[in-house]
């Protein structure tokens, strides 16, 4: 039980430091990488101002009639257009000017857009080339407005860009791979911390139950033998004390039963490996056939129908006895709470590795918010508690206990109304 706080609270820990680093990183990644896009648009945009200044276009009247760029050769014979301001690009830029049609009139540089022009003013991002095109205005022509004369349009290689936020990106699983690391042993380190009070609390509450179950039942058999002594001699009870004697020794059977789960669950609790060593080998087939036969007369008592079917032989380790209460404790919790007339069925397969033993009724069922507490100490529904008087509340608990220690589990499926089914799973004898 402590194993399992303590990885649910290490998990639970980890989770959030995960949640937070994922949240943290994901907000900075987008944050830098929208501020280094925004960076780049912006020098393109002034790449095209620039560029834009070199679109000369001829006008006759209102008219524009002609566009050109004027070429300015060097001795570079890299066959492009080279212009003064050229030094203010890179070499990862490309610049393309077009007539008013959409028709390249020149380009210069080596980063080039391949798909054809199109008037879309906005930021296009083609596989790895960021791309602008702005319309160039002659202005003040006659005394009008503007007359469109072409348009521009800059390239920009996003390869370096996208590489930086590669390695940033890098950079940052591997921290968070650091992170969660020193995460994991520090968690490690403060639920072993959180969880030993809690650990020495349960030992002692563990140890009190087994020195106060002991201690309980020497006082216990006192009682318990002196109202049967008593009670053997009914010529010396005054008739009026005949119920009150009758109550003592109900009650005092009851506390002497309750003493011994108490002592029962202690020791499951406090099983050791020299114990599991000393274990025999079970035949549990037959094991259920007595349980059966001997439940059998409380059975038609009730008028439920028991049922066992089981076709074959099945070995497993273990002790006997606490394999017997394991199933008595489930057998006869079935048949409290089915009604007259109901059946219950005791069925086995085989798996694997295990053995899967089934007890199934036709009874009152449980609600499904229920079924997790079920197997916890002392814990009863109310319509439970109404139909079976003088339970202790730990038979479950006391099976859970038993299919443990032995390696096992128990797992249930119930309906109200229709009935429940406990499936116990033990690892076969090898």
């Amino acid at each position: 039980m402590l194993q399992t706080l303590g990885r649910r609270l290490l998990f639970s820990y980890l989770g959030v430091m995960v949640t937070i680093w994922v949240t943290a990183t994901t907000v900075v990644y987008h944050f830098l990488s929208y501020n280094l896009y925004q960076k780049l648009d912006g020098e393109i945009v002034n790449l095209a101002n620039a560029a834009a200044h070199n679109l000369i276009a001829t006008t006759v009247g209102q008219k524009v009639i002609h566009t050109k760029v004027p070429q300015i050769l060097d001795n570079d014979d890299d066959g492009d257009l080279d212009i003064p301001w050229q030094d203010l690009r890179t070499s990862n830029q490309g610049i393309e000017w077009f007539d008013v049609n959409g028709r390249l009139l020149a380009k210069a540089g080596k980063t080039i857009y391949r798909m054809s022009f199109t008037a879309d003013f906005n930021v296009i991002q083609y596989q790895k080339i960021r791309s602008i095109t702005i319309p160039v205005y002659l202005h003040g022509l006659h005394g009008g407005g503007k007359k469109l004369q072409g348009y521009v349009r800059v390239n920009e290689s996003t390869k370096e860009l996208e590489e930086e936020l590669d390695r940033l990106l890098w950079g940052f699983e591997l921290g968070g791979l650091i992170v969660i690391v020193l995460s994991g042993l520090g968690g490690w380190w403060l639920t072993r911390q959180s969880l030993q009070p809690i650990e020495q609390n349960f030992q002692q509450f563990k140890q009190f139950t087994a020195d106060a179950s002991h201690e309980l039942r020497s006082p216990l058999t006192v009682v318990k033998t002196s109202v049967e002594v008593i009670m053997n001699y009914p010529d010396i009870i005054h008739p009026a004390n005949v119920d009150k004697l009758a109550a003592i020794s109900s009650a005092t059977n009851q506390m002497t039963q309750l003493v011994e789960d108490l002592l029962l669950l202690a020791r499951t609790d406090t099983i050791t490996s020299i114990q599991i060593i000393d274990w025999i080998t079970i035949p549990l087939d037959e094991l259920l056939e007595d349980l059966v036969e001997f439940l059998e007369p409380q059975a038609v008592s009730k008028e439920i129908t028991l049922k066992l079917e089981i076709s074959i032989e099945v070995f497993v380790k273990g002790e006997a006895i606490q394999l017997k209460r394991l199933f008595s404790n489930l057998l006869q919790n079935a048949l409290h709470y089915t009604p007259r007339g109901g059946t219950v069925i005791v069925s086995l397969m085989k798996l694997e590795r295990l053995v899967a033993i089934n007890v199934q009724d036709t009874g009152i069922g449980i609600a499904s918010e229920h079924i997790p507490l079920i197997f916890n100490r002392f814990w009863r529904a109310d319509q439970a508690r109404s139909q079976r008087e003088g339970g202790t509340g730990l038979g479950l608990a006391i099976a859970d206990a038993i299919a443990r220690t032995h390696g096992g589990d128990i797992t249930v499926t119930s309906e109200v109304g229709v009935g429940s089914c406990f499936q116990v799973r033990l690892p076969l004898a090898s």
